[in-house]
């Protein structure tokens, strides 16, 4: 029997709390891409397959759903990619005292990394792989609803908090959990061929062409380290929006200089606070589309602008989907 090329030998790093979907769904893709090989290459086909790797050498783990784990084994030899699953968590700093205590995870990556192996994070799994210090000086991603917490506990990273899959050299970044599957579908494109990465996206049932998280981030839902200044700022842009605003009124409306105000904005939020302000408006649309049956005339005027065409290309920018795509994918009235 000829033996089968080896397309990828995925590693996934395992540990106590880890959630499960972030470790199952790039194994069941993998293997639903290992199946669809054979079905179209025959015996020849290129194969994928993945393998759970602990720090420590256990042999099982309790998930964040309190499942247990098994089935990790020694490796032979390094994978060609280590992926860093998603980890549960309460708060961002939950998060960032959970990954502190995996120090020896940590020595982990830094040593396959030095070893050549390509090293990819998940969800909030970005965090660990940050808190390693291999992402400093790169471009990253992770979960839209922590890029606030992210950017403050790590200055060193370009974060592209929209982004759903970020490659820069040898590393790469994922964000949400389902996200993972997209950068699975990228390694079948890229070791096989995108028809292949294609036909595993059909079977399961995601859209391969999706490139953002723009169309599912929720502003109430982004976690934002507390500060006076900042919920001086939340509270009257949330009260003002509807009317033209200047960085000098915002300032002078909340008791600070304008040089300080835009370095909050800078660091809380990688944008100046009319940038802000106009993703704030866009996010008061989405929920007007979600919940109403206004028309866009009277959504663009509850929003502060005058000009329909405009703000038309305004929302196509933020959420990568026009309103009316916008209404129909996300309306929680019956249509």
């Amino acid at each position: 029997m000829v033996e089968r090329p080896l397309a990828l030998r995925l590693g996934i790093l395992v540990f106590d709390g880890v959630m499960m979907s972030s470790v199952a769904a790039p194994s069941d893709a993998l293997r639903v891409a290992d199946q669809l090989a054979l079905l179209r290459f025959g015996a020849s086909a290129p194969t994928f397959r993945s393998e759970l790797i602990h720090a420590h050498g256990a042999t099982s783990v309790r998930t964040s759903g309190g499942m247990q784990l098994s089935g990790i084994v020694a490796p032979e030899r390094d994978p060609d990619v280590l992926l860093l699953p998603g980890i549960m968590h309460g708060s961002a700093a939950e998060l960032l005292a959970q990954c502190a205590t995996l120090d020896v995870e940590i020595a982990l990556l830094r040593a396959m990394h030095e070893r050549g192996v390509r090293l990819a994070g998940c969800c909030t799994g970005s965090f660990l792989l940050a808190m390693s210090g291999l992402l400093d000086g790169r471009t990253a991603t992770t979960s839209w609803w922590l890029a606030a917490a992210f950017r403050q506990a790590f200055p060193l990273v370009e974060l592209q908090a929209d982004a759903l899959v970020v490659e820069s050299g040898s590393v790469t970044t994922a964000g949400g959990a389902t996200a993972v599957l997209d950068f699975v579908f990228r390694q079948i494109a890229s070791r096989v061929d995108p028809e292949l990465a294609q036909q595993t996206a059909k079977f399961l049932l995601v859209d391969p062409e999706r490139q953002s998280q723009a169309p599912y981030v929720s502003a109430a839902l982004i976690e934002k380290p507390r500060s006076t200044l900042g919920e001086k700022v939340e509270k009257f842009l949330a009260q003002q929006m509807h009317r033209p605003l200047g960085v000098a009124e915002i300032a002078a409306q909340v008791g600070t200089s304008e040089r300080t105000l835009l370095r909050h904005f800078q660091t809380q939020y990688g944008a100046g606070p009319l940038a802000h302000l106009q993703r704030l408006r866009v996010e008061r649309a989405k929920a007007l589309l979600e919940t109403s049956r206004l028309s866009l005339d009277e959504i663009v005027e509850r929003c502060g602008y005058s000009d329909t065409a405009s703000f038309r290309k305004l929302f196509k920018r933020e959420t990568h989907l026009t309103p009316a795509d916008y209404r129909q994918r996300f309306s929680l009235r019956a249509h």
